[in-house]
């Protein structure tokens, strides 16, 4: 397989992984480190180094409860980091859901939208149709952030999640968006319990009868922190790097190309340990 994004045919032989660059104060693990672009430019570089095959930049949390941003400030958080990172000529990834934000950066030259809506916010798939080379990462997520884990799924998560995402391949390829352009997330943690979040693990592989590469991002996600609970005390987000790495691996193992991470250079070397496995057979 392989994912056509603005800029670069993306090779998926081997599983990719995506380093996480938060520009906003209120992200559940990593809140206002990387504000300032000054900031968050060394932070993708020293992922860059670590092993990040793509940046997926950030600009207002999806935390549940996290406050709406407007318009104007997730652009101004944005564009001071693109218009430098823009020029490294490596994949650039931006997480947001606005149809104006999206026609923004792609103008700007961005590689891919990742959107935890999957387009389904007025105009969304409008702009990427007419952005006719750009990557999408559709994500399947029930309700909306400030809702989603106070009602969360009932029923077959996993029947769910397969059928929005089909139906989402199924509305944009009937757009004329080419179906190399797309790679879903079953939204770990957008909506879901804790065992259902761990059925989508278990059962992942399932997911790829789709016909579509998968991007998973488990990375400190608060039902790594419920099974690592002890005495009562739930571990902090940055706490979780273990779990997360594992998750990770076996998120590979089902069948992910791409994962969403923070802790790169482990995640990187886990993943090398796992290739070297394979390799063997």
């Amino acid at each position: 397989m392989h994912w056509q994004t603005t800029r670069f045919d993306l090779d998926l032989s081997r599983p990719l992984i995506m380093g996480i660059v938060n520009v906003t104060p209120d992200s559940f693990s990593d809140g206002g480190r990387y504000v300032d672009a000054s900031d968050a430019l060394r932070h993708a570089e020293h992922l860059l180094e670590q092993g990040a095959d793509i940046l997926d930049l950030g600009a207002e949390s999806t935390r549940p409860g996290a406050p709406a941003v407007t318009l104007q400030e997730e652009l101004a958080r944005l564009l001071p980091f693109l218009r430098e990172a823009i020029r490294w000529q490596v994949p650039i990834s931006v997480d947001t859901y606005k149809p104006e934000v999206m026609k923004a950066v792609l103008d700007l030259g961005v590689d891919i939208i990742n959107d935890v809506w999957a387009l389904r916010q007025p105009e969304a798939q409008n702009v990427v149709a007419a952005h006719p080379s750009c990557g999408v990462c559709l994500m399947h997520m029930h309700r909306e952030p400030q809702t989603m884990q106070a009602n969360t799924m009932e029923g077959d998560v996993l029947s769910a999640v397969a059928k929005f995402l089909h139906d989402r391949v199924q509305t944009l390829t009937d757009m004329g968006v080419a179906s190399d352009r797309l790679i879903l997330d079953p939204g770990i943690g957008f909506g879901k319990t804790v065992t259902q979040n761990f059925r989508l693990l278990a059962h992942q592989s399932d997911l790829l009868s789709l016909g579509l590469p998968l991007l998973v991002g488990w990375s400190r996600k608060s039902s790594l922190g419920s099974v690592l609970t002890r005495n009562a005390c739930v571990p902090e987000p940055a706490d979780r790097q273990m779990a997360s790495v594992a998750a990770a691996l076996l998120a590979v193992d089902r069948g992910a190309s791409v994962v969403r991470v923070h802790d790169v250079k482990a995640t990187a070397d886990a993943i090398k340990v796992w290739q070297a496995m394979c390799d063997t057979l």
